[in-house]
């Protein structure tokens, strides 16, 4: 039988989702959640973007459509940040039904998010179920990835990963979230109030280390603006010359006073070149290159799906890509 999913969110994310299990015989969409007044009572194909209907109305109460539809899974594409988002992880695990979530801080929280990560693991032990937090990156480029490539390492003693993106093929959302179309004072007060950035990158770095064995002594993030020297256009705004049409960010994590994990993130409209690549400092020493980047939004979804037979049979409780069996493409 198909695996049964529930879709809570429904922005671009969201929508991809649902376009990957409408498309696979291994899934079958049963229920789409969303706060968004004008999607609640449409059918989730109309609202998606499908083209077709998918005889599946779209509810703004978690609870009541668990109980209706009975998934075997859920999907929550809602928010970044943990804490904001633990309502909704207690709505679905009340139900006793396993997660994939795309909230970058569920991918491995730090120390911040440590009260949030502890009670959704409870929770998720007691309802017998596992629940997942991934996405490209976090959850794949910067942190699975090269943990993937050490395996074959006698030692390690640095890390860099590098992943630079032109922001034009990206969503609407991810061009704000880099402050696209900014001046630079208005990017450096919405970097103070955390509305410009990349979340994850502190996450990686904690996930990479622990799967080394590494203590580290501190880790520091720098976030710069990417100014347009020349008009730039994507689907969605233009950029003129002196506004920021993207981000520089860097996450580095130091074991005593040397740096040993560095992740560089440059992501704007108009980027010469995409590409992600990993370096690694060991024996024997690596170096990987993916020419052309991989595509976030197409790959953030798809690494989602991908992962859902993996939950649906993990051990209870929150799970990482580090513990978790590595996902590959699953059409069923």
């Amino acid at each position: 039988m198909p695996i049964k999913v529930m879709q809570v969110g429904l922005g671009p994310i969201g929508a991809g989702v649902v376009h990957q299990i409408a498309s696979r015989k291994g899934f079958v969409m049963v229920g789409a959640v969303d706060i968004d007044p004008t999607k609640v009572g449409r059918d989730l194909g109309d609202v998606s973007g499908i083209g077709r209907p998918l005889r599946v109305k779209v509810t703004d109460d978690i609870s009541r459509t668990i109980k209706a539809r009975r998934p075997d899974v859920a999907v929550l594409c809602t928010r970044s940040a943990l804490k904001q988002a633990v309502p909704e992880f207690e709505a679905v695990l009340k139900l006793k039904v396993p997660i994939v979530s795309t909230t970058e801080e569920l991918a491995y929280p730090v120390k911040s998010n440590a009260a949030a990560a502890r009670k959704i693991d409870a929770l998720a032990k007691r309802a017998r179920v596992a629940v997942l937090g991934t996405g490209i990156n976090p959850g794949f480029i910067m942190d699975a990835l090269p943990i993937a490539l050490t395996g074959v390492c006698e030692s390690i003693r640095a890390i860099e990963v590098d992943r630079i993106q032109d922001a034009r093929v990206r969503r609407l959302p991810f061009q704000k979230k880099i402050g696209a179309g900014l001046t630079r004072d208005e990017f450096m007060e919405k970097v103070r109030d955390g509305s410009v950035r990349h979340v994850g990158l502190a996450e990686s770095i904690t996930m990479i280390a622990d799967a080394f064995g590494w203590k580290l002594s501190k880790v520091a993030e720098e976030i710069h603006p990417k100014l347009a020297d020349a008009r730039v256009s994507s689907e969605f705004l233009t950029v003129e010359p002196g506004l920021v049409c993207g981000l520089v960010q860097d996450g580095v994590g130091y074991r005593g006073c040397e740096p040993a994990i560095k992740l560089h993130m440059e992501a704007y409209l108009g980027a010469p070149e995409s590409y992600d690549s990993v370096r690694i400092t060991g024996t024997p020493p690596l170096a990987m290159k993916i020419a052309g980047g991989v595509h976030g939004d197409v790959a953030t979804a798809s690494i989602v799906v991908n992962s859902i037979p993996k939950v649906i049979h993990a051990a209870p409780g929150l799970r990482t890509m580090r513990d978790m069996v590595l996902p590959g493409y699953w059409g069923g």
